[in-house]
């Protein structure tokens, strides 16, 4: 068993010791989700108030609407969120490359097969180069979509990982 494993099962052991929120319901309480970045670096509960049963939180690189979509739709329609949540963040890995950066980066590291599978895939990493561009973007797209509701409060925000603030973009 690694570190991280051992890490993992005596977290739980101590965590469920005193666990008294089994009986929270599946649907988020205040019916909103959050999309953030999956940096190390973010707490969304702690810096984003949330208490267990309260919201969605959504993590992928980059805080992408468009990788996140499947999330959204089942978090709306199946779970009763009506309000969307976009947090991007500030010295994020998504502004450092390029999609062909990435993709040399994977031929050089795994090979012509995982580079021809990316190919055949045809994976975009979704990098942006200038992060308060993005967040508008991933609003309008999360906007534009049939796949989400007009009635869905939507807002964009930016995480500054130097400071711990969050301030509105949108």
């Amino acid at each position: 068993m690694s570190a991280i494993q051992k890490n993992i099962e005596t977290a739980s052991e101590n965590y469920s010791a005193s666990f008294t929120k089994g009986h929270l319901a599946l649907p988020p309480a205040k019916k909103y989700l959050v999309l953030t970045c999956m940096d190390a670096r973010i707490d969304p509960a702690q810096a984003f108030g949330i208490e267990l049963g309260d919201a969605h939180v959504i993590r992928n690189a980059g805080a992408s609407a468009r990788d996140g979509l499947r999330s959204i739709v089942i978090s709306e329609q199946l779970l009763g969120t009506q309000e969307i949540v976009l947090v991007k963040h500030t010295g994020c890995g998504m502004l450092t490359f390029t999609n062909d950066d990435a993709y040399g980066l994977v031929e050089k590291n795994l090979g012509s097969d995982a580079a021809a599978e990316l190919k055949s895939r045809n994976l975009d990493f979704l990098p942006f180069s200038d992060l308060e561009r993005a967040v508008n973007e991933d609003v309008e797209y999360l906007r534009d979509t049939k796949l989400v509701p007009d009635s869905v409060t939507i807002s964009g925000w930016i995480y500054e990982v130097e400071t711990g603030r969050t301030r509105r973009v949108v």
